[in-house]
Parts: structure tokens; C-alpha cells; sequence
């Protein structure tokens, strides 16, 4: 401690005021000091709250990641479909078929006698009517065959003569009993048997008259003459398999398709056929269906559809190919979807796969109708409002759980294409 002049010096006390200072004044140069020991506690607080916000956050965050991918995880399980609403089709179906043009009738002309030919009046091209001479044939033989039975009857009819008088005149005798009734029945009976001796030549006769008109080849009905196998001076023999001619009757002509067993009971009498031919572009020829076979084909499932077509000018031909378009009236209007919707199972024939409002599947029998290449028609087992399946896979179950692609589209009508 410093001393001073007048005395030893007296430090003043820690808080005193100095000697000589007012009251209530501090000095201008200090701050009172923070508490000793209270910054580091509330340091060390605040960074442990942070790591606990921290954790927490963290931990929630994993929380969510997991449980999406959990989610993830079982939306990967559900398989993901697109489906097609089926499109409506007209209630008038138009088919077409490839169909085989026929003549109405046609018919080989055979010789039914034996002889040569002696002369043709008609070829190939020709027109005839009905009853109009074709051709002759010579036939000697049956002219005398013919001229033999003929002298063959006039002999029975001697000897009947002769028969019927001896029989009359024993009958006299035996009622005066001149003769014995032995003898008078016997003649009676020779009689009688040279009256049936009679009668056979008289047949045969006959027959060989009708024979000697077949020496005429007549046309059966009207018609054109397509073949002609025999000339001038030929050997007939009767009964052979060898034509002379081939008629045929070519106004009407018959068409013949084979309609699809999933429109046999679509198709009526009356209903409307179009033909076009390949070699005459742009032109249509309208027929009538006539009938049908009333039978399913069993190996082609089809059944066999006749039409008439009227051929008044001659331009078409029988035997021809052509492209038949029939008009039908459907008893319900059939829709049409893609082909790559259809199932095929073996114990169930053609099938699809539908998504009910559970997005649960279920599968359908279906009777596929016409083919239109991309689409094809349903004429029983789908509605429109029915979601079906494309690409279903050849596993699908029914009662499978899925979920529908968003980009769901209606079938094209290739009807209004």
C-alpha cells in the first residue's frame, strides 16, 4: 500500500462510492460482468435440442421413405392392364364372301342306244330351246330288232287266233260230251297262255319303239351347249360313262357361299346379295338369297347359302369366281374390338378379359362373328360398356386383381370407316 504525506492510504471498499463522487453516479468506463457459470449451460441446451429436432426429423423422414416403399412395393405386385370399350355396330350386318357362280341346271346328254353318230346339229355356244334337236344317231341294230319283234307279234297273234278257235269249239263238244272236259280245258288253257304270249310281244314292241325315239338327242330343257365330245361317224354304245353334250341352263344362275355358323340364323329368303367379278370392275349384279342347306357344315362349320342371280343377257358364266356382299338383318346389334383382346382356352373356346368397377377380372365367352384384320366383331357375350382387356396375358385368372392404365379408348367401328 502506497503511503502519502499525511498518512498511509486507505483503499476503499469493493461497491464504495469514492470519496468525493456523487451519489447515484457510476463511472462511465465499465459494464456490470454477466453472471459467472450461466453461458455455457444454455450452449450446451441449445445443441441438444437441435439434435433431438434433428433426430426426429430424421426418423420421420425414414418413416415415410419406408412406407413408400412399401406402398410401391404392392402397387408393383398388381399387375397394371389397359382395357377398350367395345364399339356398337348397324343392326344391318354386311358380309362378304367368296361365292361359286353355277348354272340353274346342268346336265350331261348320254346315248341310250347303241349305234353311230350320224349327225350334230348344235355345238358348243349354242343356244337351244327346250325339246330342240341336238343330234342323230344311226342305230341298224335296233331297226331290226325292232322289225324281228314286230313279226315275232304278228305270229302270237296267229297263233292266239288258232288258240281261240280250237278252245271255243271244244267247248261246244264237251256239252254234248263229244270230248272229255281234259281235253276241252287244256285247249281253253293254251288259249289263254297264247293271249299272255300276246301281250309280251306287244310289249316289246313297244320298247323298242320308245328305244328308236332316243335316236334323237332332244335338249331337256332351254339352255347353251358347253361341251361337245363326239363328231360324225362315232361308235354310242348304250350306257357308257362318255357324254355327247353338256347343257347348261344359265338364266338363272345359282350362287353358292359358305355363311359362317355365327350368322346361320341371321340369313332369310329375299334377303340381298351384291356380286362383283374381278374381270368386270365397277360393275355390281344384284341377287336373291333362294335357301339354305339347313345343316352346319360339321368340318367347316358353315352352311351352305344359295342365290339366285338373273343372267338375262348371257354376260356372266357359269363356273365363275366372285365376291358376294349379303345383307342381313341382325337380331341385336353386334360390337366389334380389337383382335388383340381375344383369349383362346382350349376347354373353353374363345374368350376376353373384363375389369369389373373392383378392378377385379373376370372372363367372358365370346362368339367372334366377321374378321375385319385389326378388329374384329363380337356378335354374343360383351355390351359397351364392358372394359376389356388388351394384351391380356395368356395366364389371366379370373378374380386377379389389377389396375387400370388411365389411357382407356373405345373400340373403332369399321363399319363407319
Amino acid at each position: 500500500m502506497k503511503e502519502t504525506e499525511t498518512g498511509p492510504a486507505i483503499t476503499p471498499p469493493i461497491g464504495a462510492v469514492p470519496h468525493g463522487a456523487e451519489l447515484g453516479a457510476l463511472p462511465t468506463d465499465s459494464t456490470p460482468p454477466p453472471p459467472v457459470g450461466r453461458g455455457p449451460w444454455i450452449l450446451l441446451g441449445g445443441f441438444g435440442l437441435a439434435l433431438v429436432v434433428m433426430a426426429g426429423i430424421t426418423i420421420a423422414a425414414r418413416s415415410r421413405a419406408r412406407a413408400a416403399l412399401e406402398s410401391d412395393t404392392r402397387e408393383s405386385l398388381i399387375p397394371t392392364v389397359s382395357v377398350v370399350h367395345p364399339a356398337r355396330t348397324g343392326a344391318q350386318v354386311k358380309l362378304e364372301l367368296p361365292g361359286d357362280i353355277t348354272a340353274f341346271e346342268d346336265a350331261p346328254i348320254y346315248a341310250r342306244v347303241s349305234g353311230y353318230l350320224k349327225r350334230w346339229e348344235t355345238d358348243i355356244g349354242t343356244r337351244v330351246a327346250q325339246g330342240q334337236e341336238l343330234a342323230e344317231i344311226e342305230t341298224p341294230e335296233l331297226d331290226q330288232e325292232l322289225n324281228q319283234a314286230s313279226a315275232a307279234l304278228a305270229q302270237a297273234k296267229a297263233n292266239l287266233e288258232i288258240a281261240r278257235i280250237s278252245a271255243e269249239r271244244w267247248q261246244n263238244l264237251r256239252q254234248s260230251d263229244s270230248v272229255s272236259q281234259q281235253d276241252t280245258d287244256v285247249k281253253v288253257a293254251t288259249w289263254h297262255a297264247l293271249q299272255a304270249a300276246q301281250q309280251a310281244q306287244e310289249a316289246n314292241v313297244e320298247r323298242l319303239k320308245e328305244m328308236t325315239n332316243f335316236k334323237t338327242l332332244v335338249a331337256p330343257f332351254p339352255g347353251i351347249i358347253t361341251a361337245r365330245t363326239m363328231d360324225a361317224g362315232t361308235l354310242i354304245t348304250a350306257g357308257s360313262s362318255r357324254e355327247i353334250f353338256r347343257l347348261a341352263r344359265i338364266d338363272p344362275l345359282r350362287v353358292y357361299i359358305s355363311l359362317p355358323q355365327a350368322y346361320s340364323q341371321m340369313v332369310k329368303s329375299n334377303d340381298e346379295a351384291v356380286l362383283t367379278f374381278s374381270e368386270l370392275p365397277g360393275q355390281e349384279f344384284k341377287g336373291k338369297v333362294d335357301r339354305t342347306a339347313g345343316a352346319i357344315d360339321p368340318v367347316s362349320r358353315t352352311l351352305l347359302t344359295e342365290i339366285l342371280l338373273s343372267n338375262q343377257d348371257g354376260k356372266l358364266f357359269p363356273g365363275a369366281h366372285a365376291m358376294v356382299r349379303i345383307n342381313m338383318a341382325a337380331g341385336v346389334e353386334p360390337v366389334v374390338v380389337p383382335v388383340n383382346t381375344l383369349l383362346f382356352r382350349n376347354e373353353r373356346g374363345m374368350q376376353v378379359g373384363l375389369v369389373d368397377s373392383n378392378a377385379i377380372v373376370h372372363l367372358a365367352d365370346v362368339t367372334v362373328g366377321r374378321d375385319y384384320g385389326t378388329n374384329v366383331e363380337i356378335v354374343f357375350g360383351l355390351a359397351e360398356t364392358d372394359n376389356v382387356i388388351i394384351n391380356p396375358s395368356d395366364s389371366l385368372e379370373p378374380g386377379t386383381k389389377v389396375q387400370v392404365a388411365k389411357s382407356t379408348t373405345d373400340a373403332r367401328n369399321p363399319a363407319h370407316e
